[in-house]
């Protein structure tokens, strides 16, 4: 399955940019010095707009759950990097308790070391989405085809395990190139990135951590903590299972109910069949 792939107003110009400058310099070989000034000020927005995470510059970008999704009160919980044995259980427990949903950006090969940790998730209710093959550092750093082995290993692996293809990506660390948007398109993947983040990787304070996402106090907001790579807290806990009984006690004082992405985007009349079911529409 794929979408159309419909390139944003600044790849748009861009392609406008190297084709007009290509030409002025045919047209007028001493023109070169304005040409290069204006391809590297393209080059420098195309780069910033892989850099800023909640950028929609390189294309379509979720950064805030539809109006259907707020009017209901919703909010998206997502962790990436996992699944992770130490700490995906005991997150997994703290969210039946508050009868909350979330989704897991889950990288691959981290799912083929725990399959059944993949499937106890779906069990209960969440998704696993696709957080690459490998989590490579230098993800926007690679080229077309390197992306696309990423997205295509990590799609296979994370569907054979959960019994469902992904639906949304989230890059590494946010960061992206021009590159990435025509692959996303032609395996119907959703680029979603977050509205607040509690920095739970980098930090170990949990009251930091909590000062971070008490902006989230509006319907629609998608959060983003990490059950994979959590920063320790002075007492020898993983940030992430300090900060979620909190968290989640505030949301609910907020009136805002913690939904994964898949129950955010469906209508009230969908359902969210396996792909062993036969559905087509999440496969």
């Amino acid at each position: 399955m794929s979408r159309p792939w419909r390139p944003s107003p600044l790849v748009h110009a861009s392609l406008f940019a190297h084709a007009g400058a290509a030409l002025g310099v045919a047209m007028a070989p001493q023109a070169w010095p304005l040409a290069l000034a204006a391809l590297a000020c393209n080059h420098g927005a195309l780069v910033w707009g892989g850099l800023w995470p909640r950028s929609t510059w390189l294309g379509p970008n979720l950064v805030h759950l539809p109006t259907a999704s707020a009017v209901r009160g919703e909010v998206a919980l997502t962790f990436d990097d996992g699944p992770n044995p130490q700490v995906t259980p005991m997150l997994l427990d703290l969210l039946d308790g508050a009868n909350a949903k979330a989704s897991f950006f889950c990288i691959g090969e981290n799912a083929r070391r725990h399959p059944a940790l993949l499937r106890e998730i779906v069990a209960r209710g969440h998704s696993v989405e696709h957080h690459t093959q490998r989590h490579p550092n230098h993800f926007s750093l690679l080229g077309p085809r390197a992306i696309e082995r990423e997205i295509v290993d990590a799609q296979h692996t994370l569907a054979d395990l959960s019994g469902r293809a992904p639906r949304f990506f989230r890059a590494v660390a946010g960061l992206r190139n021009v590159f990435l948007e025509p692959v996303l398109a032609r395996h119907d993947l959703t680029l979603a990135t977050w509205s607040h983040r509690a920095f739970d990787t980098r930090y170990n304070d949990p009251a930091a951590a909590l000062t971070r996402l008490a902006r989230a106090r509006r319907a629609g907001d998608i959060l983003l903590l990490h059950d994979g790579h959590p920063a320790i807290t002075p007492d020898g806990q993983p940030l992430v299972l300090a900060v979620l009984p909190t968290l989640l006690a505030q949301l609910q004082a907020a009136g805002l109910r913690p939904v994964s992405l898949a129950q955010a985007m469906a209508s009230p009349t969908d359902t969210i069949a396996p792909c062993n079911a036969g559905s087509k529409k999440d496969c």
